[in-house]
């Protein structure tokens, strides 16, 4: 994953929020990728400072990545889009953390694009910012979404835009529409 550092931020910022435990390593690489082909800022985001590990299925380890920021320290006006990638052990550990979902809830409030892939829309659920809209996610939290108020679809991404924007996706094999739908959606 190419990084860029000490750089004045002239373009679009996408925050990644991840855990340092273990998020999909194509859920995060591919999309950061897609962000920084288009020269915009992509900036990793975790609990706590150190790296944050990727993995494969939950279990092979890819790589690690060098936290940019505290998710603490960020406010929705440092950012034009979050960016919530997937894996259940990542996704899991995010919303358990007080300043992850404050995150994803300023985010929602202040009406800014929020993207979650696969497991991420567990975060949402625990934000409280999925009531009235329409998602998509993987299969295994179509009842967690319906029980939070929201309406669950299976499609490879679906974007809903009543109160703030929110774009959705379900598996990695879904990625090439996510990171295309990313791109309009932080245009």
């Amino acid at each position: 994953m190419a990084r860029r550092r000490g750089c004045a931020l002239d373009g679009r910022t996408v925050g990644f929020l991840a855990s340092l435990g273990g998020v999909e390593d194509a859920e995060l690489t591919l999309p950061w990728q897609a962000v920084l082909a288009r020269g915009w800022h992509p900036l990793l985001l975790a609990p706590a400072r150190g790296s944050v590990r990727t993995v494969v299925h939950d279990v092979a380890p890819v790589g690690t990545y060098p936290v940019d920021r505290v998710v603490g320290e960020v406010c929705p006006d440092d950012l034009d889009v979050l960016v919530l990638p997937g894996g259940p052990l990542n996704v899991d550990a995010l919303r358990m953390d007080a300043a992850s979902v404050r995150l994803v809830r300023e985010m929602a409030r202040a009406g800014k694009p929020i993207a979650a892939m696969c497991h991420g829309p567990w975060l949402l659920v625990e934000a409280d910012v999925v009531e009235g809209k329409r998602l998509t996610s993987y299969p295994s939290l179509a009842t967690d979404i319906r029980n939070a108020g929201a309406r669950w679809v299976d499609a490879p991404t679906v974007l809903s835009v009543e109160r703030y924007p929110l774009l959705t996706s379900p598996r990695p094999d879904d990625l090439a529409a996510f990171d295309e739908a990313l791109l309009r959606l932080a245009a």
